[in-house]
């Protein structure tokens, strides 16, 4: 079947891993089975609402690739895609079950039903509000709290990822479905949306498992075909016995973003968190997710964050577009990330340091750090050679007489590139009897003053002859 899929966010402040995680997955099973996904925002919360935050969540998901086929920007026939645009559709929903007598306007205050909730405690049983309706409630008009008139039973029904479930009457209660501002709550909204919209599998958190049966007595009262159920599991921390939250170090997409994350590997990444189609790979492009997705290979048990590999996974996406698309692509994605140095320098330099350094990134904003050197002098320091553990039991007087010979021999290289000059490296471990980690550290430091770099003799062929000369004698100087 073609599959009606949503995502439906709360604009509530930033985006986490665990909201985008909650998008792949209905996207991935949309494109696989050329359905469609809706963007729906779920901002009936008013309390909680972030301006600006919408914004965040279209753009985080067009960073990703994943487009939406209904929703804001683009609309579509079962718009508004707003909730807080669809007071009206919800409230005559509301009036429906007001007119079967299966919900009831409930002014009873917070302080009272405090009071039933303590009065259950101390006889320590559930407490229920369903066992405290008041008897004769008045009509429901705009201010008034309504409530969802329960009947209680048993429920079964069949999740996709956690199998075939069971509630008991217990699980039933008169929740509230349009709260006394006037807005519905996500228990009412969901359900109305998703029949309007036609949404034929709900993908959401395990968490709302324990809500289920109410959804199914709406379900029930409404008439309404169920929708396919899909339960994704926690993302968890580090450690792996809770819920990942921002304690744990959870960052916002927005901040991996910045970081110099790929979208590719953050999409990659993400998918595979929770859920494997059976193989031992890895490395996973879009469209191979939405080949090999399917519902029934997402796991039941949360999947641990590992930010150790998503740096991984990221390295080995930069790598890859490197090597499949060629250097112009990858540096499509490096603009925000070079040193500021950088700016002075063209463009075909900047590739040409890219092409050198990209097997030694893990995310994008290394560039910062790893290529400074080859857009400016580095500052020299004596200390970093000296005390260099291959170098410092060297003297100064063979520090200086090392870098003199290199000088000399680099100043009459003819033909300035990597094999000529792995040629005179050749010739100056013999000329001089020294190692080459001492040889190869000392030219290194001196040239970028860097914990490492790239192949030495590549570093030289692109800092040029007149940059090379120019640092080696500086630091020969300064010894």
């Amino acid at each position: 079947m073609k599959a009606v899929t949503r995502f439906a966010p709360s604009p509530t402040g930033y985006i986490h891993i665990g909201n985008v995680r909650s998008a792949i997955y209905p996207y991935l099973l949309a494109r696989q089975t050329e359905g469609k996904m809706i963007l729906r925002i779920e901002d009936t919360d008013r309390e909680r609402f972030v301006e600006g935050a919408t914004d965040l969540i279209e753009d985080t998901l067009k960073w990703l690739g994943l487009d939406w086929d209904e929703g804001p920007i683009i609309g579509g026939p079962n718009g508004p895609y707003f909730q807080s645009e669809r007071k009206d559709i919800y409230l005559a929903w509301a009036k429906k079950l007001v007119n079967s007598g299966r919900a009831y306007a409930d002014p009873t205050p917070k302080e009272q039903i405090d009071a039933y909730r303590e009065e259950c405690n101390q006889k320590k049983i559930p407490f229920l509000y369903r066992n405290f309706r008041p008897e004769n409630p008045p009509e429901w008009k705009p201010g008034i709290p309504l409530r969802f008139k329960a009947e209680p039973k048993d429920y079964d029904w069949h999740d996709e990822v956690m199998g075939d479930l069971h509630a008991g009457p217990e699980a039933l209660d008169d929740i509230i479905i349009i709260k006394k501002d006037g807005f519905p709550t996500y228990n009412f909204a969901h359900i109305v949306d998703d029949s309007e919209m036609g949404v034929t599998h709900v993908m959401r958190g395990v968490e709302y498992l324990s809500s289920t049966p109410n959804y199914l007595a709406l379900y029930e009262a409404f008439n309404l075909k169920r929708p396919y159920f899909v339960s994704l599991p926690h993302i968890l921390g580090p450690s792996g016995n809770k819920k990942l939250g921002k304690r744990d170090g959870a960052k916002s997409v927005t901040e991996y973003r910045e970081d110099g994350i790929l979208p590719e590997a953050m999409l990659n990444y993400l998918a595979c968190l929770g859920w494997n189609d059976g193989s031992e790979k890895e490395i996973y492009t879009k469209a191979e997710l939405i080949k090999n997705f399917s519902l029934d290979r997402i796991q039941k048990s949360g999947a641990r964050y590992d930010e150790t590999k998503l740096l991984w996974l990221n390295g080995e996406w930069i790598r890859k577009i490197f090597v499949e698309e060629g250097v112009d692509e990858l540096f499509k994605k490096t603009t925000d990330f070079w040193p500021a140095a950088a700016k002075t320098a063209n463009e075909k330099y900047q590739k040409k340091v890219l092409s050198i350094i990209y097997d030694r990134l893990k995310t994008l904003s290394d560039l910062k750090t790893m290529t400074d050197y080859f857009f400016r002098d580095p500052e020299v320091n004596v200390d970093l050679i000296v005390n260099n553990k291959f170098l410092k039991k060297l003297s100064e007087a063979d520090l200086e007489n090392m870098l003199k010979v290199t000088v000399k021999e680099l100043s009459v290289l003819e033909n300035w590139n990597a094999d000529s000059l792995q040629e005179v490296f050749n010739r100056l471990l013999e000329e001089t009897g020294k190692k080459p980690a001492e040889l190869f550290s000392l030219i290194r430091l001196a040239v970028s003053f860097a914990p490492f770099s790239p192949a030495l003799n590549l570093t030289l062929e692109t800092l040029g002859q007149k940059t090379t000369l120019s640092r080696l004698n500086a630091v020969a100087r300064a010894i």
